[in-house]
């Protein structure tokens, strides 16, 4: 079984994965880490270099997914974006084909997080280019929430500082190992 873990940017998905990883034993695999590897460039050189388009970072987001596949007894740590695509106009919308390939993979769990204090954690953050020329990282937050619940078999909200106490609870409620003392 892999366990995808999805979530607003600044949530502490990474954290917590790796936390969860140290617990069970199991490998992590991030999405945008795979991303980087794979195109030699940071997702902000990547976006600059494709003018600030998302789409073809979306495609190589549902690329990586499939690549997993063949993957067991995997933590998925997923890009805050994985539960978009992007149409041509620049917008944002469900994408169902990405879900389904994670729901494929295993149990989606959604890392929740109070959006006003994510967006002022992110907003500074150079290695987090913009997502929307014309939207705040609130209203993309809140236009995303409703996807994420979509997309999620289970959900966990991340209070500040607690990601040890979450790792915990996921190990424990997928059966994969008690919290240490």
């Amino acid at each position: 079984m892999n366990i995808n873990l999805i979530g607003m940017r600044g949530v502490g998905k990474s954290n917590v994965a790796r936390r969860l990883s140290v617990l069970t034993k199991m490998p992590v695999m991030a999405t945008d880490v795979l991303i980087r590897y794979e195109t030699g460039r940071t997702i902000p050189e990547f976006i600059a270099e494709h003018d600030g388009d998302w789409r073809t970072f979306r495609d190589l987001e549902y690329d990586v997914l499939g690549k997993l596949a063949g993957l067991d007894g995997v933590i998925i740590d997923c890009g805050g974006g994985i539960v978009v695509d992007v149409g041509p106009d620049g917008d944002e919308f469900y994408s169902e084909r990405k879900v389904t390939r994670m729901h494929r993979l295993g149990p989606v769990v959604w890392l929740q997080g109070d959006v006003e204090r994510l967006a002022a954690k992110v907003s500074a953050d150079p290695d987090r280019p913009s997502l929307h020329a014309n939207r705040t990282a609130i209203e993309i937050m809140q236009r995303r929430a409703p996807w994420y619940d979509r997309a999620a078999d289970h959900r966990v909200f991340v209070h500040q500082g607690l990601r040890q106490q979450v790792a915990e609870q996921l190990a424990l409620s997928f059966g994969l190992q008690g919290p240490t003392a």
